[in-house]
């Protein structure tokens, strides 16, 4: 038997598949209206052929030309000839068109995921509305002149230094690698605990700044998260846990490439200072407690004691060498610069004058 409820709900979700018929990973944003405006493609991301031709020889083309131009066709002074750069080829005439039909693959196979939660009625009564506001519908918005620029240039321009810094993490990190893979002269009694690495801890410094450029970015979106949907600080504590963990894999987690190395060089030197210390004790006791040093020799201000607290001393630095050429310092601050711009967000929960005052409690 049917209620008036059953039936304002079959409505409901009726419009709501009705509406959100296009929900997509792929549609919307500035490139695809471009793309829409310039005929490229359609409302569901037809013309798949005619993005094909023209972002492949949009890539391409160019490049056959200017190497014919300058004689780099078949020969000349390059290292690979153009017309034998198998990586060029294989990028933009494979690798590019892949990636364009995979935007058409991944729209059409996802779209209808998306309205199973509701004909399987999992997702059902007062949930839909929320169901509805994490769908958006790939209508997008009219751009206005400041709409557009920002959209076209600001932020593709940003994303593009953005990802260069990434690009430069996957460089560092492919040196620290391949510095990884040759056979280190670690100093298993080095006094910095890391067979001589302690320097490779100043990454902190060098990637700093980066740091603290994440944390302004996500700085900025809390804010206006905060002061114009009226949503608190709190909330976000999953997103600011990401940001710092994120921050602390990108800035020291190419350093951990050195551990097996490190816990390499920690276990000989393990053994070859035990051995050590195991022969110098055994003389000691048989020297002193024996009756083996001669009669003339006295025990108070001789050098034996001194070498053997200096020999206890590096056996100890050997057993507390650590894994990773970093410290819970290094790793402290890291998260200090991260969350450092977050921190005046802390105004939005509390007056400054019991912000400094809680803040002076916790330090001192």
């Amino acid at each position: 038997m049917k209620t008036p409820l059953d039936d304002s709900r079959a409505v409901s979700i009726g419009d709501f598949l009705g509406k959100n018929a296009d929900f997509s990973l792929v549609l919307g944003g500035p490139l695809f209206q471009l793309l829409r405006g310039s005929r490229l493609s359609d409302d569901a991301l037809g013309l798949l052929r005619q993005r094909i031709l023209f972002f492949s020889l949009f890539s391409w083309l160019p490049l056959l030309v200017l190497s014919a131009l300058e004689g780099h066709l078949f020969n000349g002074s390059a290292a690979v000839p153009f017309a034998r750069d198998i990586d060029v080829h294989i990028r933009f005439l494979i690798a590019m068109p892949l990636l364009i039909v995979a935007e058409l693959v991944v729209h059409q196979r996802t779209r209808p995921l998306v309205q199973q939660f509701l004909e399987r009625k999992i997702i059902q009564g007062d949930a839909v509305p929320r169901f509805a506001d994490a769908t958006p519908s790939a209508e997008g918005t009219r751009l206005s002149l400041a709409g557009m620029w920002y959209g076209y240039i600001s932020l593709p321009f940003f994303q593009f230094l953005l990802c260069r810094w990434y690009f430069r993490w996957l460089i560092w990190t492919r040196f620290l690698w391949q510095v990884s893979r040759i056979e280190l002269s670690l100093v298993p009694i080095h006094p910095d605990r890391v067979g001589g690495l302690g320097f490779l801890s100043s990454t902190i410094y060098a990637f700093a700044v980066l740091a603290a450029a994440h944390g302004v970015l996500l700085a900025g979106l809390l804010a206006n998260r905060i002061l114009y949907l009226k949503e608190a600080l709190p909330s976000f504590v999953p997103e600011i846990a990401v940001l710092v963990f994120f921050m602390l894999f990108l800035c020291l987690g190419p350093l951990l490439v050195f551990a097996p190395q490190l816990t390499q060089a920690r276990r000989t030197g393990l053994r070859d200072y035990g051995t050590l210390a195991e022969r110098y004790v055994r003389e000691f006791e048989a020297k002193w407690l024996r009756g083996g040093a001669p009669a003339d020799e006295q025990l108070l201000g001789s050098a034996d004691i001194q070498s053997l607290a200096d020999l206890s001393n590096s056996v100890e630095v050997v057993r507390t060498m650590r894994a990773a050429p970093f410290t819970k310092d290094d790793i402290l601050r890291l998260m200090a610069t991260t969350l450092a711009p977050i921190v005046p967000l802390l105004l939005t929960m509390m007056p400054l004058g019991e912000l400094l005052k809680t803040l002076f409690g916790i330090l001192f």
